[in-house]
């Protein structure tokens, strides 16, 4: 069983496989997970075992936290590459998502502008325009997509509530662009999304959303799903080609 539980709500800066030195910003309860997915390869682990008892922070404590933590950097180091919304769970549940990317895109201004902010999301939320406009504002909105296959959703990705991945692929196509794509490359019995079965109508997919980039990738921590384990370098390297072929930049992570 996966036992990753972020502090909440800044910790790090870590160094991500896709996007650098990172400062997390985790909008969720630190002794515990919410989520609108609960993954079989989530490195927080299933929902019903991280059950938070601690409420999320507010949109004040964010505020204060980042700017003492962007303080402390501005004199002593590291520069962050990226502010990056991540943590426990799906970062847009936060009631106060909207007004906190607002004092954050402030505070990035003041302390560190080269640095971009991210938010890391399952797109559950991205019907909700107030979410939506939210996300337009952020420099990498990067919202997921493992598959266009209903039941290898709700085998997978395990959705909480109702999810209908039609709609969602037409909300991402509504960024008009200002979208990264991240999908999840897997083994596993009867979960394994490496094949032309599922790679092919995912592609027609993306070709659809037409996002700026699309980032795969493949477990890389522990999973509360033992059975489950990594796609190759060929595998990876061989779908990104394919998406490249179609006139979308794609980055793979191993």
């Amino acid at each position: 069983m996966s036992t990753v539980i972020y502090p909440s709500p800044i910790f790090g800066p870590i160094h991500s496989r896709r996007l650098g030195v990172s400062l997390g910003i985790n909008l969720l309860p630190s002794d515990g997970k919410v989520c609108t997915f609960d993954c079989i390869y989530c490195e927080c682990g299933f929902n019903a075992q991280r059950r938070p008892t601690r409420r999320m922070p507010t949109r004040q404590e964010v505020a204060r936290a980042l700017e003492e933590r962007l303080a402390d950097m501005k004199v002593n180091g590291p520069a962050p590459d990226v502010l990056t919304f991540a943590g426990n769970g799906e970062p847009t549940v936060n009631p106060e998502f909207p007004a906190i990317i607002h004092d954050t895109l402030q505070l990035r201004d003041r302390y560190f502008p080269q640095a971009r902010v991210s938010v890391l999301s399952n797109a559950t939320q991205v019907l909700r325009p107030e979410v939506h406009a939210a996300l337009m504002r952020v420099d990498n909105n990067i919202q997921k997509l493992d598959t266009v296959d209903p039941l290898y959703i709700n085998k997978v990705d395990r959705p909480t509530g109702h999810y209908d991945v039609q709609t969602i692929i037409e909300q991402l196509k509504a960024f008009n662009g200002h979208v990264i794509l991240q999908t999840m490359f897997l083994h596993g019995p009867g979960v394994t999304n490496t094949t032309d079965g599922y790679v092919a109508p995912w592609l027609e997919a993306v070709a659809y959303i037409r996002p700026s980039q699309v980032m795969i990738y493949t477990i890389d921590r522990e999973t509360p799903d033992a059975s489950l384990s990594k796609a190759t370098h060929d595998e990876l390297d061989a779908i990104a080609q394919r998406v490249q072929e179609k006139g979308i930049p794609c980055q793979a992570s191993y």
